[in-house]
């Protein structure tokens, strides 16, 4: 089966980035064992690159963070972390016809960044601590309601 590719349209910092690197060997679902992500970043140097856009899938990897790569520029590990945290937001189930734009409108508030997948996958940035308290708290509070389902970018 042909690998499943996932990519961003529209990266937060697409004039920072100047190359595409790949993290494999996601599971998005029991049929993609060998989906694969690209990811926007800037080459700080030969197998040096920072992320320039917030992952839709690949896990321990925040916008921001410099990662080292092998020579193919698939991810072997993140050098330095950003301080970053990553939101992950599933649409897909909601009854709420708003709660795309309720979302993005806090979202907005607290001046975070933020991605498109698909009309029900959201990626959200935090680039504090802080902030990432204060969105976790919505987001918690919309998934008891049964409006989202939510996860963080960690394992």
């Amino acid at each position: 089966m042909e690998p499943k590719t996932i990519t961003h349209l529209y990266p937060v910092w697409r004039e920072k980035a100047n190359f595409v690197i790949g993290a494999k060997n996601l599971k998005i679902t029991p049929e993609d064992s060998n989906a694969w992500e690209q990811l926007w970043s800037r080459k700080i140097s030969d197998n040096i690159f920072e992320i320039c856009c917030i992952p839709f899938f690949t896990y321990d990897v925040s916008l921001g963070d410099e990662v080292r790569t092998d020579q193919e520029y698939w991810i072997i590990e993140v050098k330095k972390r950003s301080g970053h945290f990553t939101f992950r937001v599933w649409f897909g189930n909601s009854e709420n016809p708003n709660i795309r734009e309720e979302i993005v409108s806090k979202v907005n508030e607290l001046n975070c960044l933020f991605e498109w997948y698909s009309y029900n996958l959201l990626a959200i940035d935090s680039a504090t601590p802080d902030l990432a308290k204060q969105i976790s708290g919505i987001l918690y509070e919309k998934e008891q309601s049964g409006q989202l389902i939510f996860e963080t970018g960690q394992r």
